[in-house]
């Protein structure tokens, strides 16, 4: 993952009751002259918050009507038991392991490589004692329906061999999505294909085991939302998809 560069800028501050906790925001100083921490608290954006139905575990809200355009505001939540501790602390790492910094990394590393993935705004988190909480504002996508949405609809209209060309070119580069999922591949109205989501994704070699991991998860998702449909023609558009990833690998770009 890309380290600390020069057009990268940190702001410290502090939140919280009396000021017990400390945090900071990344972003990149060329975009940015300075960053607010009350961009990342959705009540301070008032109306202007809405919550992002369908948005996994929540946490996220559109946020329209900002000085950078449309925006996505996301917490970083846990699940699972953890959740039963707590919804949105995180255990401290240390500033280079907080989740929101090693996703907006990401994405301004996948953006310098002219992938199709959301400009991300500016980062934060806010530490008390030895856990965090973090927070992401991005680019929001404008009209686009994702993956799950078109195959619950028409399958025959899907884009299915170019998700797989698709999701090939971020592999190419060397992309481990560690949710690659059918909520997570978006088209917009001119048919170009994003993907969203990198929480807990790295830059890897490419190697045949993380591709085929992030490939079976996808089919996985797939079948999940297939309504009424049966496995075995789940499993036919995914072998269109996979012909469109093969093609797409085998130019190797």
């Amino acid at each position: 993952m890309a380290m600390f560069d020069a057009t990268e800028s940190l702001t410290p501050f502090r939140a919280g009751p009396g000021g017990r906790g400390v945090g900071s925001i990344l972003f990149d100083q060329t975009q940015l002259r300075q960053a607010d921490p009350r961009w990342f608290d959705p009540e301070a954006w008032g109306p202007r918050a809405v919550p992002v139905s369908g948005s996994g575990r929540g946490g996220a809200w559109f946020i329209d009507d900002t000085s950078n355009g449309p925006c996505v505001l996301r917490h970083y939540l846990r699940g699972g038991m953890a959740a039963a501790v707590s919804r949105d602390r995180h255990l401290w790492r240390g500033a280079d392991r907080v989740r929101s910094f090693a996703e907006f990394r990401l994405l301004r590393e996948l953006g310098r490589r002219k992938l199709p993935v959301p400009q991300p705004i500016a980062a934060s988190y806010v530490r008390e004692g030895p856990t965090y909480r973090a927070a992401i504002l991005m680019e929001r996508l404008l009209g686009v329906r994702s993956l799950a949405d078109m195959a619950g609809g028409d399958p025959g209209a899907v884009p299915w061999e170019d998700t797989g060309r698709l999701v090939a070119r971020f592999h190419r580069e060397g992309l481990d999505h560690a949710d690659l999922n059918a909520h997570n591949v978006l088209y917009d109205d001119s048919g170009r294909g994003w993907l969203i989501d990198f929480d807990r994704s790295r830059m890897q070699i490419p190697a045949t085991a993380w591709r085929s991991r992030n490939l079976a998860r996808l089919e996985r998702s797939l079948l999940k939302v297939r309504g009424t449909r049966s496995e075995a023609e789940v499993r036919e558009d995914f072998a269109r998809l996979r012909r469109g990833y093969d093609k797409q690998w085998e130019r190797g770009i």
